[in-house]
């Protein structure tokens, strides 16, 4: 059977009027109920529905296109699952304690992320449309096992590894009773990194835009096909532009920061040694490629900031950031 043509060869239509429905009825449950449940699980079983709903209607199941769908879907219920129960565990996500009242900052929110789902999925999304996909019946999509397909597997396998092993290292470490309160959890990888479920996923969607791009790689495709695929390269640039700048490190850093510095330098210091703690854990604790102590901390500081992307604005300055921060828990002290 001929795949599907569904509004565009590509699938694009498709799969923004898709994704929309999806995260427009995630946000319409969550605004009416005023809870966030079902937020993250949302966004991630979003991707599990695109990889499934455009293999099927490509009908064309060649190995990779079936490897690739697959790879997109496990890492989708694995991260949706994980949300899902951490969620669940916790009681509510305190992302969305200032927003969550607000219907055109809750919706915000909602949009971005079908932005993301939509923008992440391209090289799925192509790889499975007719415009790739019915090629290989006439025999110009490369037999599986190339050596894009091979890197892309082991990228792909690696990051989930990583950020699978880590969410988990982290959540049973903040979950003991025996966890130090002051000083950042380094258990497992994240003695290596500060973000190593960062780390993987980058590695993740690198790993799926490369096997997804093969079948560009031996010339056999139209230049429009091929220039498709190769496009679908913001995928993994998203992803690493989002988490470097936008919604990852950048929301971790300077409140986590924020968070030992009272412990220690507020009015209701606790903790006298968790701002000299975390500044040791800063120091020995590559930003986001895993490295080991003893080798990152005796880096000069030009490297850690050009070549290991430990950018000056995820610093936490402590005059001006943390007069800030000392006036903010005053007020906040003294309205409740």
């Amino acid at each position: 059977m001929s795949p599907a043509y569904v509004l565009d060869k590509y699938y694009l239509a498709i799969t923004v009027l898709v994704t929309t429905a999806y995260q427009l009825s995630g946000f319409a449950i969550a605004w009416a109920f005023q809870f966030d449940k079902i937020t993250d699980f949302t966004g991630g079983s979003n991707f599990f529905l695109l990889a499934l709903l455009t293999l099927t209607m490509g009908n064309e199941y060649h190995t990779r296109n079936i490897v690739a769908s697959v790879l997109v879907m496990v890492w989708a219920v694995r991260i949706a699952g994980f949300l899902l129960f951490r969620v669940l565990k916790t009681g509510s996500d305190n992302r969305f304690d200032e927003i969550r009242s607000s219907f055109f900052k809750f919706l915000g929110f909602w949009i971005g992320q079908i932005l993301w789902v939509w923008t992440v999925s391209l090289p799925v999304t192509v790889l499975n449309s007719p415009a790739v996909s019915d090629l290989g019946r006439s025999g110009s999509d490369p037999s599986f096992g190339t050596a894009c397909d091979i890197i892309g597997i082991i990228l792909w396998g690696v990051g989930w590894v990583i950020e699978t092993a880590a969410d988990a290292q982290k959540f049973r470490a903040k979950n003991s009773k025996s966890t130090p309160k002051d000083r950042p959890v380094q258990v497992g990888l994240w003695k290596y990194s500060r973000h190593p479920p960062y780390f993987g996923e980058i590695l993740c969607w690198w790993g799926i835009w490369i096997l997804s791009i093969s079948p560009s790689t031996n010339g056999s495709l139209p230049s429009s096909s091929r220039s498709a695929q190769y496009g679908t390269v913001v995928s993994p640039l998203f992803t690493t532009i989002l988490l470097m700048f936008g919604s990852g490190i950048p929301t971790a850093e300077k409140p986590t920061a924020k968070r030992y510095f009272l412990m220690s330098c507020g009015d209701n210091a606790r903790e006298p040694n968790a701002w000299k703690n975390y500044k040791t854990y800063l120091h020995q604790t590559s930003v986001l490629i895993p490295l080991p102590p003893a080798l990152y901390s005796r880096l000069p500081d030009v490297i850690k900031r050009t070549l290991l992307l430990d950018l000056p604005i995820y610093r936490f300055d402590e005059g001006k950031d943390g007069a800030s921060a000392i006036e903010e828990a005053r007020a906040r002290n003294g309205s409740d």
